[in-house]
Protein backbone atom coordinates (compact mmCIF):
# COMPACT_ATOMS: atom_id res chain seq x y z
CA UNK A 1 0.00 0.00 0.00
CA UNK A 2 1.40 3.44 -0.88
CA UNK A 3 2.19 5.60 2.14
CA UNK A 4 0.25 8.82 2.59
CA UNK A 5 1.94 10.99 5.18
CA UNK A 6 -0.26 12.62 7.79
CA UNK A 7 0.05 16.41 7.57
CA UNK A 8 -2.03 17.23 10.66
CA UNK A 9 -0.82 15.20 13.62
CA UNK A 10 -2.00 14.95 17.21
CA UNK A 11 0.29 13.84 20.00
CA UNK A 12 -0.83 11.70 22.92
CA UNK A 13 1.25 11.63 26.09
CA UNK A 14 0.94 8.41 28.12
CA UNK A 15 1.78 9.92 31.47
CA UNK A 16 2.53 7.09 33.90
CA UNK A 17 1.08 3.68 32.93
CA UNK A 18 0.79 0.64 35.18
CA UNK A 19 4.17 -0.99 34.61
CA UNK A 20 6.88 -1.48 37.21
CA UNK A 21 8.69 1.78 36.38
CA UNK A 22 7.94 3.67 39.59
CA UNK A 23 11.39 3.07 41.08
CA UNK A 24 13.37 3.37 37.85
CA UNK A 25 12.99 7.11 37.36
CA UNK A 26 12.19 9.98 39.74
CA UNK A 27 10.13 11.54 36.95
CA UNK A 28 7.46 8.79 36.89
CA UNK A 29 4.54 10.46 38.69
CA UNK A 30 2.76 8.63 41.54
CA UNK A 31 0.32 10.86 43.41
CA UNK A 32 -2.74 12.37 41.71
CA UNK A 33 -1.15 15.81 41.92
CA UNK A 34 2.10 14.56 40.36
CA UNK A 35 0.21 12.76 37.59
CA UNK A 36 -1.95 15.79 36.87
CA UNK A 37 1.00 18.20 36.97
CA UNK A 38 2.96 15.99 34.57
CA UNK A 39 -0.05 15.75 32.24
CA UNK A 40 -0.51 19.53 32.31
CA UNK A 41 3.18 20.08 31.53
CA UNK A 42 2.87 17.64 28.61
CA UNK A 43 -0.14 19.55 27.30
CA UNK A 44 1.77 22.83 27.48
CA UNK A 45 4.59 21.16 25.54
CA UNK A 46 2.22 20.22 22.70
CA UNK A 47 0.28 17.08 23.64
CA UNK A 48 -3.36 17.32 22.56
CA UNK A 49 -4.32 14.18 24.52
CA UNK A 50 -3.11 12.87 27.88
CA UNK A 51 -3.57 9.18 28.65
CA UNK A 52 -3.72 8.54 32.39
CA UNK A 53 -3.51 5.63 34.81
CA UNK A 54 -3.39 6.12 38.57
CA UNK A 55 -0.96 4.72 41.13
CA UNK A 56 -0.89 4.23 44.87
CA UNK A 57 0.57 7.54 46.09
CA UNK A 58 2.80 5.80 48.66
CA UNK A 59 4.14 2.79 46.76
CA UNK A 60 3.71 3.77 43.13
CA UNK A 61 1.95 0.45 42.45
CA UNK A 62 -0.87 0.50 39.87
CA UNK A 63 -4.28 1.25 41.32
CA UNK A 64 -7.97 1.27 40.33
CA UNK A 65 -9.17 3.60 43.10
CA UNK A 66 -11.99 5.84 41.93
CA UNK A 67 -11.01 8.71 44.23
CA UNK A 68 -7.55 8.83 42.66
CA UNK A 69 -9.00 8.98 39.15
CA UNK A 70 -11.43 11.68 40.20
CA UNK A 71 -8.66 13.81 41.70
CA UNK A 72 -6.46 13.46 38.61
CA UNK A 73 -9.27 14.38 36.24
CA UNK A 74 -10.46 17.30 38.37
CA UNK A 75 -6.94 18.72 38.57
CA UNK A 76 -6.43 18.43 34.81
CA UNK A 77 -9.80 19.97 34.03
CA UNK A 78 -9.11 22.88 36.40
CA UNK A 79 -5.75 23.63 34.76
CA UNK A 80 -4.97 26.72 32.72
CA UNK A 81 -4.38 24.64 29.58
CA UNK A 82 -6.89 22.69 27.50
CA UNK A 83 -6.25 19.00 26.77
CA UNK A 84 -8.28 15.94 25.76
CA UNK A 85 -8.56 13.47 28.62
CA UNK A 86 -8.01 9.75 27.95
CA UNK A 87 -8.36 7.34 30.90
CA UNK A 88 -7.26 3.73 30.87
CA UNK A 89 -9.85 0.98 31.24
CA UNK A 90 -7.21 -1.73 31.01
CA UNK A 91 -7.00 -2.55 34.71
CA UNK A 92 -8.83 -5.47 36.29
CA UNK A 93 -8.14 -8.16 33.72
CA UNK A 94 -4.93 -9.76 35.00
CA UNK A 95 -4.67 -13.47 35.79
CA UNK A 96 -1.57 -14.95 37.43
CA UNK A 97 -1.64 -18.73 37.15
CA UNK A 98 0.10 -21.20 39.41
CA UNK A 99 3.05 -23.36 38.33
CA UNK A 100 2.80 -25.32 35.11
CA UNK A 101 2.17 -28.52 37.08
CA UNK A 102 -0.83 -26.94 38.85
CA UNK A 103 -2.03 -23.72 37.24
CA UNK A 104 -5.15 -23.49 39.38
CA UNK A 105 -6.02 -21.93 41.74
CA UNK A 106 -4.84 -18.56 40.47
CA UNK A 107 -2.07 -16.85 42.40
CA UNK A 108 -1.43 -13.60 44.23
CA UNK A 109 -1.36 -10.68 41.82
CA UNK A 110 -4.52 -11.78 40.03
CA UNK A 111 -6.85 -8.81 39.56
CA UNK A 112 -9.93 -10.01 37.67
CA UNK A 113 -13.14 -8.03 38.06
CA UNK A 114 -16.41 -7.54 36.17
CA UNK A 115 -17.09 -5.21 33.28
CA UNK A 116 -19.08 -2.72 35.37
CA UNK A 117 -16.26 -2.34 37.87
CA UNK A 118 -13.64 -2.05 35.13
CA UNK A 119 -15.37 1.00 33.66
CA UNK A 120 -16.78 2.52 36.87
CA UNK A 121 -14.19 5.32 36.90
CA UNK A 122 -14.88 6.07 33.23
CA UNK A 123 -18.63 6.39 33.85
CA UNK A 124 -17.97 8.64 36.84
CA UNK A 125 -15.20 10.86 35.47
CA UNK A 126 -16.54 11.11 31.89
CA UNK A 127 -13.30 11.54 29.95
CA UNK A 128 -13.59 12.19 26.23
CA UNK A 129 -11.66 8.98 25.47
CA UNK A 130 -10.95 5.74 27.31
CA UNK A 131 -8.95 2.73 26.24
CA UNK A 132 -10.28 -0.69 25.27
CA UNK A 133 -7.56 -3.37 25.11
CA UNK A 134 -9.05 -5.39 22.30
CA UNK A 135 -7.71 -8.88 23.06
CA UNK A 136 -6.06 -11.28 25.48
CA UNK A 137 -2.26 -11.40 25.62
CA UNK A 138 0.72 -12.78 27.52
CA UNK A 139 2.90 -10.11 29.13
CA UNK A 140 6.64 -10.47 29.65
CA UNK A 141 6.90 -8.05 32.56
CA UNK A 142 5.63 -10.89 34.77
CA UNK A 143 4.16 -14.34 34.18
CA UNK A 144 0.58 -13.20 33.79
CA UNK A 145 -2.15 -12.97 31.18
CA UNK A 146 -3.97 -9.76 30.28
CA UNK A 147 -7.48 -11.18 29.84
CA UNK A 148 -10.12 -9.55 27.66
CA UNK A 149 -12.68 -12.08 26.48
CA UNK A 150 -15.07 -11.29 23.60
CA UNK A 151 -17.97 -11.08 26.04
CA UNK A 152 -16.08 -8.74 28.36
CA UNK A 153 -15.09 -6.47 25.48
CA UNK A 154 -18.64 -6.34 24.15
CA UNK A 155 -19.96 -5.43 27.60
CA UNK A 156 -17.32 -2.78 28.26
CA UNK A 157 -17.59 -1.37 24.75
CA UNK A 158 -21.36 -0.95 25.02
CA UNK A 159 -21.05 0.85 28.36
CA UNK A 160 -18.42 3.22 26.96
CA UNK A 161 -20.47 3.94 23.84
CA UNK A 162 -23.70 4.45 25.81
CA UNK A 163 -21.86 6.91 28.11
CA UNK A 164 -20.68 8.98 25.15
CA UNK A 165 -17.01 8.19 25.80
CA UNK A 166 -15.04 7.28 22.68
CA UNK A 167 -13.09 4.04 23.06
CA UNK A 168 -9.50 4.08 21.87
CA UNK A 169 -8.93 0.53 20.67
CA UNK A 170 -5.56 -0.69 21.95
CA UNK A 171 -4.32 -3.19 19.34
CA UNK A 172 -1.33 -5.26 20.39
CA UNK A 173 -1.56 -7.60 17.38
CA UNK A 174 -3.45 -7.96 14.10
CA UNK A 175 -6.13 -10.21 15.61
CA UNK A 176 -7.10 -7.39 17.95
CA UNK A 177 -7.88 -5.24 14.91
CA UNK A 178 -9.90 -8.09 13.42
CA UNK A 179 -12.09 -8.23 16.52
CA UNK A 180 -12.32 -4.43 16.72
CA UNK A 181 -13.80 -4.38 13.23
CA UNK A 182 -16.31 -6.98 14.37
CA UNK A 183 -17.31 -4.75 17.33
CA UNK A 184 -17.99 -1.87 14.94
CA UNK A 185 -19.89 -4.17 12.58
CA UNK A 186 -22.07 -5.34 15.49
CA UNK A 187 -22.74 -1.75 16.58
CA UNK A 188 -21.01 -2.19 19.94
CA UNK A 189 -18.58 0.57 18.95
CA UNK A 190 -19.39 3.50 16.72
CA UNK A 191 -17.47 3.94 13.51
CA UNK A 192 -15.22 5.39 12.36
CA UNK A 193 -13.15 4.13 15.27
CA UNK A 194 -9.98 5.33 16.99
CA UNK A 195 -7.06 2.90 17.25
CA UNK A 196 -3.72 2.85 19.06
CA UNK A 197 -1.19 0.49 17.48
CA UNK A 198 0.96 -0.84 20.32
CA UNK A 199 4.30 -2.00 18.93
CA UNK A 200 7.09 -3.88 20.65
CA UNK A 201 5.15 -4.90 23.78
CA UNK A 202 6.26 -8.45 24.65
CA UNK A 203 4.55 -10.68 23.59
CA UNK A 204 2.45 -8.74 21.14
CA UNK A 205 3.37 -7.34 17.75
CA UNK A 206 7.14 -6.78 17.41
CA UNK A 207 8.20 -3.28 16.43
CA UNK A 208 9.80 -4.07 13.08
CA UNK A 209 8.48 -2.06 10.16
CA UNK A 210 7.06 -5.04 8.26
CA UNK A 211 4.84 -5.90 11.21
CA UNK A 212 3.95 -2.25 11.71
CA UNK A 213 2.77 -1.93 8.13
CA UNK A 214 0.75 -5.13 8.48
CA UNK A 215 -0.97 -3.46 11.42
CA UNK A 216 -1.48 -0.19 9.51
CA UNK A 217 -2.89 -2.06 6.51
CA UNK A 218 -5.48 -3.71 8.74
CA UNK A 219 -6.86 -0.35 9.94
CA UNK A 220 -9.93 0.67 7.86
CA UNK A 221 -9.34 3.74 5.72
CA UNK A 222 -11.91 5.87 7.55
CA UNK A 223 -10.56 5.09 11.03
CA UNK A 224 -8.01 7.26 12.86
CA UNK A 225 -4.91 5.60 14.20
CA UNK A 226 -1.97 6.45 16.38
CA UNK A 227 1.09 4.34 17.15
CA UNK A 228 3.93 3.93 19.61
CA UNK A 229 6.87 1.68 20.37
CA UNK A 230 8.64 1.02 23.63
CA UNK A 231 12.01 2.26 24.86
CA UNK A 232 14.69 3.37 22.45
CA UNK A 233 12.37 3.07 19.43
CA UNK A 234 9.80 5.52 20.80
CA UNK A 235 11.00 8.49 18.76
CA UNK A 236 11.65 6.41 15.65
CA UNK A 237 8.00 5.46 15.73
CA UNK A 238 6.98 9.11 15.91
CA UNK A 239 8.41 9.45 12.41
CA UNK A 240 7.14 6.05 11.25
CA UNK A 241 3.58 6.74 12.42
CA UNK A 242 3.41 10.12 10.69
CA UNK A 243 4.89 8.72 7.48
CA UNK A 244 2.33 5.89 7.52
CA UNK A 245 -0.55 8.36 7.86
CA UNK A 246 -1.10 8.19 11.61
CA UNK A 247 -0.68 10.11 14.83
CA UNK A 248 1.83 9.60 17.64
CA UNK A 249 2.11 8.65 21.29
CA UNK A 250 5.04 9.28 23.59
CA UNK A 251 5.42 9.39 27.36
CA UNK A 252 6.87 7.73 30.44
CA UNK A 253 4.43 4.81 30.25
CA UNK A 254 6.43 3.56 27.27
CA UNK A 255 9.92 5.01 27.61
CA UNK A 256 11.93 6.59 30.44
CA UNK A 257 14.84 7.98 28.43
CA UNK A 258 15.45 11.19 26.49
CA UNK A 259 18.96 10.20 25.43
CA UNK A 260 21.43 7.53 26.50
CA UNK A 261 21.89 7.96 30.24
CA UNK A 262 19.47 10.91 30.40
CA UNK A 263 16.13 10.29 32.10
CA UNK A 264 13.21 12.14 30.51
CA UNK A 265 10.17 14.00 31.74
CA UNK A 266 6.86 13.71 29.91
CA UNK A 267 7.14 17.30 28.71
CA UNK A 268 10.60 16.66 27.26
CA UNK A 269 9.36 13.61 25.36
CA UNK A 270 6.48 15.63 23.94
CA UNK A 271 8.83 18.46 22.96
CA UNK A 272 11.08 15.97 21.16
CA UNK A 273 8.07 14.52 19.32
CA UNK A 274 6.88 18.00 18.30
CA UNK A 275 10.30 18.67 16.79
CA UNK A 276 10.22 15.44 14.79
CA UNK A 277 6.69 16.03 13.49
CA UNK A 278 7.37 19.63 12.50
CA UNK A 279 10.74 18.66 11.04
CA UNK A 280 8.88 16.31 8.69
CA UNK A 281 6.79 19.22 7.44
CA UNK A 282 3.61 18.30 9.33
CA UNK A 283 1.52 20.42 11.69
CA UNK A 284 0.91 19.49 15.34
CA UNK A 285 -2.78 20.04 16.07
CA UNK A 286 -4.34 20.93 19.42
CA UNK A 287 -7.20 19.62 21.54
CA UNK A 288 -9.95 21.67 19.87
CA UNK A 289 -8.98 20.30 16.46
CA UNK A 290 -8.80 16.77 17.87
CA UNK A 291 -12.31 17.05 19.32
CA UNK A 292 -13.63 18.20 15.95
CA UNK A 293 -11.75 15.46 14.08
CA UNK A 294 -12.88 12.66 16.39
CA UNK A 295 -16.33 13.94 17.30
CA UNK A 296 -15.55 14.20 21.00
CA UNK A 297 -17.69 15.83 23.68
CA UNK A 298 -16.17 17.35 26.78
CA UNK A 299 -18.35 16.50 29.80
CA UNK A 300 -18.28 17.17 33.53
CA UNK A 301 -17.99 14.20 35.90
CA UNK A 302 -21.17 12.62 37.26
CA UNK A 303 -22.37 14.65 40.22
CA UNK A 304 -20.17 17.64 39.40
Amino acid sequence: MPLTMNREVFITCAVTGSGGTQDRSPHVPRSPQQIADSAIAAAKAGAAIVHCHVRDPETGAPSRRLDLYREVTDRIRDADVDVVLNLTAGMGGDIVFGPTSQPLPVQAGTDMIGAEERVAHVLDCRPEICTLDCGTMNFAEADYVMTNTPGMLRAMGRMMTDAGVKPEIEAFDTGHLWFAKELVKEGVLDGPALVQLCMGVPWGAPDDLNTFMAMVNNVPDDWTFSAFALGRNQMAYVAAAVLAGGNVRVGLEDNLWLDKGVLATNAQLVERAVGIVEGMGAKVIGPAEVREKLGLTKRAPVGA
